[in-house]
């Protein structure tokens, strides 16, 4: 398997050091299956912990009015799976992604679970190759547009789910915390929410409020709602 490191160099704005490192990060389980060559799920996890944290510092400097809710709620819209989606999509990584031929076939690199988790997979990359200032000027460029859209809408995942469950016959959605990790100063909480007829879902966040909000849109996602209030909000564009 090969990379156009340059090529993907160009889309992001950063040059690895480490091309197996890169290759890592746009590697699909399914071009590697029945092999022990790495995939891009272990950078997609740190990645997506550096996302959180470089959108929330950003938020902080930003929005020096906002409380914590507001910045919870922000910070739920920027780094959900839906806009890694699009900025993966976005800067064109999508043709780099190393796929198994029937994936790539049916046109798995438009999909937007891949291309969410390769885009985290991605920051992971940068920030492992070239430490925290890279993969925070790789986040800046492609979420200050977007963290800074007029007019944005701050859904309350908590209360949609809510109303929605009650409407649907589904009863109050109950929360519990499944996982603290991290320091005191920087805890990442992991909240499973549960409502009646429902597959439980979970969420993580730097608060439990903003874990709350995930594991809630989670399962508004999973029930296919979410993406409606979406599709309702913006025009259906």
């Amino acid at each position: 398997m090969s990379v156009d490191a340059s090529a993907v160099s160009r889309l992001t704005g950063y040059s690895f050091s480490d091309i197996a490192l890169l290759r890592e990060a746009l590697t699909h389980a399914s071009a590697v299956a029945g092999s022990d060559v790495a995939t891009y799920q272990r950078l997609e996890f740190l990645g997506d912990r550096v996302l959180g944290l470089v959108v929330a510092d950003m938020l902080f400097a930003e929005f020096p009015g906002a409380d914590e809710g507001e910045l919870s709620h922000r910070l739920t819209q920027l780094v959900r799976r839906e806009t890694c989606a699009k900025v993966a999509k976005a800067i064109g990584i999508g043709k780099h992604i190393l796929l198994g031929e029937s994936e790539r076939r049916t046109g798995a690199e438009r999909n937007r679970g891949i291309l969410a988790n390769v885009c985290e997979s991605i920051i992971g990359a940068i920030y492992l190759d070239g430490g925290y200032a890279p993969a925070h000027d790789f986040i800046a460029a492609n979420w200050r547009e977007l963290m800074l859209e007029p007019d944005r809408p701050l859904r309350d995942a908590k209360t949609m789910l809510q109303e929605w469950a009650h409407k649907a016959g589904h009863g109050v959605p109950v929360y519990k915390t499944m996982h603290r990790e991290g320091p005191d100063h920087a805890p990442v909480f992991e909240i499973e929410v549960s409502s009646d007829g429902l597959a439980p879902q979970s969420g993580s966040g730097t608060s439990k409020r903003a874990a709350e909000q995930a594991a809630a849109q989670a399962m508004l996602e999973h029930a296919g709602v979410w993406d409606a209030a979406d599709e309702s909000k913006d025009g259906g564009r």
